[in-house]
């Protein structure tokens, strides 16, 4: 948290735009805490430490996240098949793209909404879209709805807990609550395709 602080204060918007972007839109860096950085970007939205007005914040978060997304589109659009191939390294493993690609394939439009809320999803979901060629428009519409809900849960959060302080032992729940709500459709999902093969 304390790092977080830091490198939000010293880099403010540019440098969580940059963040949301790379773990979204760059496959080499699925490990970065995107949700973590807005969170705390909230929270010192609220406490004045970060001085931009906290819709600002979530408008910078959500477009990082949409132009990350993009970025991965286009990226599986033309290098798809080369990164299919590449052999397994510290920062890639193809089982990662494998996995986005069959959560693809069985939920459809919910892996790039509700998916940029799960790891490893939100980052090869969109190279996915490139490599299948999906619309770009139906595309962009999906992980633009997926992208702003993503930025306001996390970013907004974040705002409640600075704002209020007293709430900082139920932060757990919150995160908690978000995920849950987020992943509903997905769940839903997955029971109607238990029922279709159970059929």
């Amino acid at each position: 948290m304390s790092d977080a602080v830091s490198l939000l204060n010293y880099g403010g918007l540019l440098f969580l735009f940059l963040v949301v972007f790379a773990q979204t839109g760059l496959f080499f860096c699925f490990f970065l805490p995107s949700g973590g950085f807005m969170f705390t970007a909230g929270v010192l939205a609220a406490t004045g430490s970060l001085h931009y007005n906290v819709i600002l914040v979530c408008a910078v978060a959500a477009a990082g996240a949409v132009v990350g997304s993009i970025t991965g589109y286009v990226f599986g659009r033309k290098t798809g098949p080369l990164l299919a191939n590449r052999p397994d390294s510290r920062f890639f493993r193809k089982q990662y793209l494998v996995s986005a690609e069959q959560f693809y394939h069985k939920y459809g439009a919910i892996a790039l909404t509700a998916g940029v809320f799960l790891p490893l999803i939100r980052t090869f979901a969109p190279i996915v879209g490139g490599m299948i060629r999906l619309d770009f428009r139906r595309f962009l519409l999906l992980v633009t709805l997926g992208s702003i809900g993503y930025a306001l849960s996390f970013v907004l959060a974040g705002y409640l807990i600075g704002a209020m302080p007293f709430l900082k032992p139920y932060l757990k729940y919150f995160i908690t609550i978000i995920i849950v709500v987020v992943t509903i459709p997905v769940v839903i999902k997955i029971v109607r395709e238990f029922k279709k093969g159970a059929a």
